[in-house]
């Protein structure tokens, strides 16, 4: 029985196959711009004192439907900087989350020295190039799909363009898939074939992580107690969207939010 999962994977695919038709990645390396700065979450995120905070500009999800239609993502985004975010994610998915690459363009001329992540399904290497087109800072890789090989190919392309990676797990079974090669490692507390939470993800799979990696807690978040208990346990950084997009004044709740943190 197939998820909600593979059906965004198998769009991924068939947009990534068109994408090609459209654009090479010969001509995507001749129109990137190699010598833009390269801010590093995962150096960030271990500073003394930051928020550990990474904002989200997230539209909408399969899951929620619309969050926030209303606000712009150059304006948000500067606003989450400002506001103490240590770092600035933006969805590109367009058909289930309602992003874009223009959304994160939009958000990248805005904020040229916070580290930026890229957020979507990637699926092929074509997308790394693509998201070094975007200057991203940083790619999300999802364990749940794709392989081990897949995972240490797609890190090592990554790092030979400059940016950084993020392995998102789920649950036990994705452990062995942890490339040593990763800067950052993120446990999703939402289940993404089902989309339900358990805030205790986090905790549960974090003994069996390296100990020296940096390490995030996704999703589910939405009170500052929560983020100050995760970092008392070890994680570094917190990937927050829809706690702040799902109100009148994203900015104003991410700055309220981070005030609270005990830093």
């Amino acid at each position: 029985m197939s998820t909600i999962l593979d059906e965004i994977v198998a769009n991924r695919r068939r947009e990534v196959l068109a994408q090609k038709q459209l654009i090479s990645v010969s001509e995507l390396e001749s129109e990137t711009d190699f010598s833009a700065n390269r801010n590093s979450l995962s150096t960030r995120l271990l500073r003394p004192g930051c928020s550990g905070i990474i904002a989200e500009f997230k539209r909408r999800s399969p899951s929620k439907g619309v969050i926030n239609d209303r606000v712009q993502p150059e304006i948000v985004a500067k606003g989450y900087a400002d506001a103490g975010a240590s770092g600035i994610s933006v969805l590109t998915d367009s058909r289930y989350f309602g992003g874009s690459a223009v959304d994160f363009i939009a958000a990248r001329k805005a904020n040229p020295l916070i580290p930026m992540l890229r957020k979507d399904f990637i699926v092929d290497e074509y997308q790394l190039f693509e998201s070094r087109f975007l200057n991203a800072d940083v790619i999300l890789l999802i364990a749940a799909v794709l392989g081990k090989r897949e995972i240490s190919r797609f890190t090592s392309i990554a790092h030979e363009l400059g940016m950084e990676v993020l392995l998102e797990l789920h649950d036990e079974s994705e452990i062995d898939k942890i490339d040593t090669k990763v800067d950052m490692i993120g446990i999703n507390n939402r289940n993404l074939k089902d989309f339900k939470v358990d805030m205790d993800r986090s905790l549960k799979l974090l003994g069996q992580l390296p100990g020296d990696a940096v390490k995030i807690s996704e999703s589910g978040l939405s009170d500052p107690e929560t983020v100050d208990y995760l970092r008392s346990r070890g994680f570094n950084g917190f990937l927050m969207g829809e706690n702040f997009m799902k109100t009148e004044d994203p900015i104003l709740t991410c700055t309220n939010f981070i005030s609270r943190l005990k830093l």
